[in-house]
């Protein structure tokens, strides 16, 4: 398996060398973590928010601004590619990890879930390493307090300098866009949720338009969400037979989902804001495109809907 800290740690070089440039702050904590704000104290910005979105798949994806289509929304896109899907999404970009303390909680992604290594998802894949040292990142409105970095360094195994966190907040421009660029993840947890081998994908590629930034987390939580929910579009390279294709494709789509079809914020509200108590099966893109390289056939499932998109975009 390849070393996906060690991969995280170099994309996050010229970050940690040419801050200013970036438009992001790094700093030690007194136990010494060290941490790039991307979107909290500092604005970080376009390419913060790219360099993080490809850290948060440890390498092992390009992530880019694109033209955006017109039908579903007129600002650019976030699209993301990976030939390395399982270790870039599963391992690496999937938000597995609630960080929780005193006044404190974020949405954990990033390598260092594979050294912490206790998500099931982890052990089912066989993605668990030891790494020297640790990469994560939190979507979070604050940076973390010293006690949390310390939880975050003896949860990996790791001493606490040998930890770096990168973190952003819902409402920045980097921390848009480093959510809306896990298209390619939904639809793959969304898949192994039922029950598809996902050693059989090969390569991902993900589109999803970028929203506004909005002036709080939670309009922040809901814009990003319904790009991919509603405007997302997923194409995966794999192996599979073709009739099982077709039997599990129309579950993949969001549009499954009994929760589908309201704005994300309002489904949020109804749920008292609690991620868990939504239908899991609604966290995935509009549209899936499966092209199975055994048989060379192409199998679509889903649509775009541009209404909710800008409803969303607009509220």
């Amino acid at each position: 398996m390849m070393l996906l800290n060690e991969l995280a740690l170099e994309r996050c070089r010229c970050l940690i060398e040419r801050p200013e440039v970036f438009a992001i702050g790094v700093s030690l904590t007194e136990s010494g973590v060290r941490i790039l704000d991307c979107g909290v104290q500092f604005r970080g910005g376009i390419e913060a928010g790219l360099a993080m979105a490809e850290v948060c798949l440890a390498g092992l994806g390009r992530v880019e601004l694109t033209a955006g289509q017109a039908e579903i929304w007129g600002g650019p896109s976030v699209q993301v590619s990976t030939d390395h899907p399982v270790e870039a999404c599963m391992a690496s970009q999937y938000a597995g990890w609630q960080v929780v303390g005193e006044d404190y909680f974020a949405m954990g992604s990033g390598p260092m879930r594979a050294a912490r290594g206790r998500e099931d998802l982890l052990k089912h894949i066989g993605c668990q390493e030891n790494p020297g040292e640790v990469v994560g990142v939190l979507e979070s409105g604050k940076i973390p307090p010293d006690t949390i970095c310390q939880q975050i360094a003896a949860d990996c195994g790791v001493a606490a300098d040998r930890v770096t966190l990168l973190v952003a907040s819902t409402s920045s421009l980097a921390g848009n866009i480093q959510v809306v660029a896990r298209t390619v993840e939904t639809c793959l947890h969304k898949m192994h949720a039922l029950g598809f081998d996902l050693t059989q994908v090969v390569s991902g590629y993900g589109l999803a338009p970028l929203p506004p930034v909005a002036a709080d987390f939670l309009v922040g939580i809901g814009r990003t969400n319904d790009a991919v929910l509603y405007g997302g579009q997923v194409t995966l390279w794999l192996r599979g037979d073709d009739d099982d294709l077709q039997q599990l494709g129309p579950k993949i789509p969001s549009c499954a989902s009994s929760d589908f079809g309201a704005p994300f914020a309002e489904i949020f509200q109804r749920y008292e804001r609690d991620f868990y108590k939504i239908d899991p099966l609604l966290f995935s893109p509009a549209q899936v495109t499966l092209n199975n390289l055994n048989s060379g056939s192409t199998h679509r499932f889903g649509q775009w809907f541009p209404d909710v998109v800008r409803q969303s975009f607009a509220g």
